[in-house]
């Protein structure tokens, strides 16, 4: 992997951009201390935000779950 120097970095910027993004990562450094990694975003990363249905199978409502402790629920909000 290439380390370009905070000074290169600056003045080609959008080349390296492009290089990253086809999948050339590189590390930035300054005085000769690497500082960060610059790597390309993978698109299948950027869908993984679907949560809907996520634990489907891996519990159990029951049958009666809107009407269960509907006394106890009830009487609190009566503040019995």
């Amino acid at each position: 992997m290439q380390t370009i120097t905070m000074h290169e970095a600056k003045t080609h910027l959008s080349h390296l951009v492009m290089l990253a993004s086809q999948g050339e990562p590189f590390i930035i450094a300054k005085a000769g201390k690497p500082l960060v990694k610059v790597v390309p975003i993978e698109a299948k990363d950027l869908t993984q935000s679907q949560r809907l249905g996520f634990m489907l199978g891996e519990c159990q409502v029951p049958d009666n779950f809107d009407t269960m402790l509907r006394d106890e629920i009830q009487a609190l909000f009566e503040g019995q």
